[in-house]
């Protein structure tokens, strides 16, 4: 049968020697089913000379319909936020314990890449944000988040005064820790410890939690994505943007982080029989003794 998917980029976790061997076995893989294979460029530097193209990620995008991801959710986190803008389908494989993200494990990694191939899988879409950052009329920048974006205390540990707008609409001023906006991806990533809902991915939603406040009625709220979300820094002793922590930026008193949903959505390919609840069970312990 021949793949819908006719060219797929392989992507390892970056600067791990140890996913050479699964990238190499996994591309020869996809050769004999007739796939035109591409190579992470990064990727490459440790697979010593390779027969296959080698990319930069910005072109796997470009090129690719798959993408298969070998590594943690981390790994998953910043490949995802960087091929957002191209639609490319993404598979994740996990070496060691599965991920929220990465669920097919290396030891079933051929039957089930070979059944994506086939036809049999379940798609999941899932949101992004977009996080702009403005100091009066500049623009300070403009970053991708796929968890979280997050206003933060720095170093210096100073409490944070914070005043929210939703759609133009004073919701709250919060003195804490900070504030984080969440996807339904990130709901279970730092919203969750922060005392956060866990959110089904299946929902257009946004949460926004508090971080330590100081009034304890600040609770976490969940909105529709199509709103617009404004934090303004009040303040500020060493305040910090954040995007799913591998961004970071300072702000000053005044600076304004503005979050809205991202126009393009990532598309995450499953194992047929794939359950969200399932992997909240085993992710979270709950059921057991």
């Amino acid at each position: 049968m021949k793949s819908s998917f006719q060219t797929v980029a392989v992507i390892g976790k970056y600067r791990s020697p140890e996913v050479a061997e699964s990238v190499l076995k996994l591309a020869q893989f996809l050769e004999k089913r007739e796939v035109t294979v591409l190579i992470d460029a990064l990727t490459a530097k440790h697979l010593g000379p390779v027969k296959q193209r080698v990319h930069t990620l910005e072109e796997l995008g470009r090129e690719a319909d798959l993408a298969i991801v070998i590594g943690g959710d981390g790994t998953m986190l910043n490949i995802a936020r960087i091929l957002a803008p191209y639609d490319v389908a993404l598979v994740g494989v996990n070496q060691g314990r599965l991920g929220f993200l990465t669920d097919i494990s290396i030891d079933t990694m051929f039957d089930t890449i070979g059944d994506v191939l086939d036809g049999k899988f379940v798609t999941e879409p899932r949101m992004l944000l977009g996080g702009q950052g403005l100091r009066g009329e500049e623009t300070l920048f403009d970053v991708l988040a796929f968890n979280e974006v997050v206003v933060s205390k720095g170093v210096k540990g100073n409490m944070l005064d914070l005043d929210v707008h939703i759609d133009g609409q004073f919701i709250y001023s919060q003195r804490g820790d900070g504030l984080i906006v969440a996807t339904p991806t990130g709901s279970t990533a730092y919203a969750l410890s922060a005392g956060g809902p866990i959110v089904h991915p299946s929902l257009s939603v946004m949460a926004l939690v508090p971080v330590s406040p100081h009034t304890l009625s600040n609770r976490p709220i969940v909105i529709s994505s199509d709103c617009t979300v404004d934090i303004v820094a009040r303040g500020v002793g060493d305040a910090q943007a954040h995007f799913d922590s591998h961004s970071r930026f300072e702000l000053r008193e005044g600076d304004r982080v503005v979050v809205r949903r991202y126009d393009h959505a990532i598309h995450l390919l499953h194992p047929v029989g794939h359950s969200y609840y399932s992997m909240l069970r085993e992710k979270l312990n709950w059921n057991r003794e």
